[in-house]
């Protein structure tokens, strides 16, 4: 496996921590240690745990496992409008390198807030990781492209149904990413995929012209544990989907594995 390879996008859901009055689910137990497990198959060391929508704007399950999961630990937080500077202050030593806008279901950041955070995370070098149906991302286009701050597009742009190479979702998708301060995870593409594994056939096509046209913009992410995913989809086996669209360009899947999240998260 590449060295120093990182997985941008697992979520932690530990004992003792409650979740918020607006969580729409009762996750599943999935403790940083489990992950370890994850990452000792996958022979990563690096990760990026992303605030889950159940605890709301309470990061501290969050904090907590990037503490446990140590050097090689990043995070994305949620943060209240409102948040103070020595908040984000707090939340930067403890390992967070950007903020989560969760727009759909159970996600407590509205579209009001992303410009005015957006202005303050610039200057620490921090990015929005946005979340959306990807259909309806030529409505949004305008407003991504002129974020001050970087961007990081989950799973392969979220489309809640498969969408073409030329489709106007697509197209919109492909200029944010022109744009030069944007990032794709190559993540979950059963998120989109209605003919579903191994081959995610209707999704594969996007995902290799993605993987062909923005290799310097591409992560790849596991989504573990995949919450109301059933039957829970094998890391490895997501990881060999996403490696497969690089077509054994060492040169790509090293970008795609290392050397893009390192400059993203900090590492």
């Amino acid at each position: 496996m590449i060295d120093k390879a990182c997985d941008c996008h697992v979520h932690v859901y530990s004992p003792g921590f409650a979740l918020a009055p607006t969580a729409t689910f009762q996750p599943p137990p999935a403790p940083a240690s489990a992950y370890r497990e994850v990452q000792r198959k996958l022979g990563f060391s690096r990760v990026v745990v992303v605030q889950p929508t159940g605890y709301g704007f309470d990061n501290a399950c969050t904090l907590a496992a990037i503490a446990e999961l140590g050097e090689g630990a990043r995070g994305v937080a949620v943060v209240p409008p409102e948040v103070s500077d020595s908040e984000l202050d707090r939340l930067h030593a403890g390992g967070i390198r950007g903020v989560r806008f969760m727009m759909l279901p159970a996600g407590v950041l509205p579209w009001s807030a992303l410009e005015p955070l957006a202005q303050r995370l610039a200057p620490r070098g921090w990015h929005a990781d946005i979340q959306f149906d990807g259909r309806d991302f030529a409505q949004h286009e305008a407003r991504l492209l002129a974020l001050p701050c970087r961007l990081v597009i989950d799973h392969i742009g979220k489309f809640l149904a498969p969408v073409t190479l030329d489709s106007a979702p697509f197209q919109s998708l492909c200029r944010v990413l022109d744009g030069g301060k944007a990032w794709i995870k190559l993540s979950a593409p059963y998120e989109t995929s209605r003919t579903g594994p191994p081959a995610y056939a209707d999704v594969e096509p996007i995902a290799r012209e993605l993987a062909r046209r923005f290799p310097q913009r591409c992560l790849w992410a596991s989504n573990w544990p995949h919450p109301n995913v059933k039957p829970v989809p094998d890391e490895q086996a997501l990881l060999d989907w996403s490696l497969a669209l690089m077509d054994g360009d060492e040169a790509r899947v090293k970008a795609m594995l290392a050397d893009n999240p390192a400059g993203l998260y900090g590492f």
